[in-house]
């Protein structure tokens, strides 16, 4: 089994990756997802491994969509973990994403201060982020 490198992964999750929430009734929970085609199921477990994420790799079925064409299946790698965001994803891609991901990781970490159904327990990812807290924390993933 061929080792990834963390810049492979940074590559992936420019392509592939998503800063976003999930919701849980009445609260939203910071996310981090990837989702590739189901044929690049492999390559999302050898991600996970790298990173030493607990999470399990959703795989969904192909369909057909509205317009008619026949859609491959999915495979999508899910962290909403406080512990997993604050000490793996976020240290990963601080300082080290450009472009359009910058902007999202950016935006997504003012919209967990700013959004009252964020549990305050992820709020401490805006507050270390703004801390400088990552700017010390980051160096792991060279």
């Amino acid at each position: 089994m061929d080792e990834i490198s963390y810049e492979y992964i940074r590559g992936l999750i420019d392509g592939e990756g998503c800063f976003t929430f999930s919701t849980s009734g009445n609260y939203k929970i910071p996310t981090f997802s990837i989702g590739m085609s189901i044929r690049d199921y492999d390559l999302l477990v050898k991600v996970r491994d790298r990173l030493r994420l607990k999470n399990r790799i959703y795989k969904y079925k192909p369909w057909i969509a509205k317009d008619g064409y026949n859609r491959m299946g999915k495979a999508i790698l899910i962290v909403r973990d406080l512990g997993q965001l604050k000490n793996i994803i976020i240290p990963l891609c601080y300082g080290k994403m450009i472009g359009h991901k910058r902007i999202q990781l950016e935006d997504w970490i003012v919209q967990i201060r700013a959004d009252n159904r964020v549990l305050d327990s992820f709020k401490s990812l805006s507050y270390l982020y703004d801390s400088g807290y990552f700017d010390k924390n980051h160096t792991i993933f060279h």
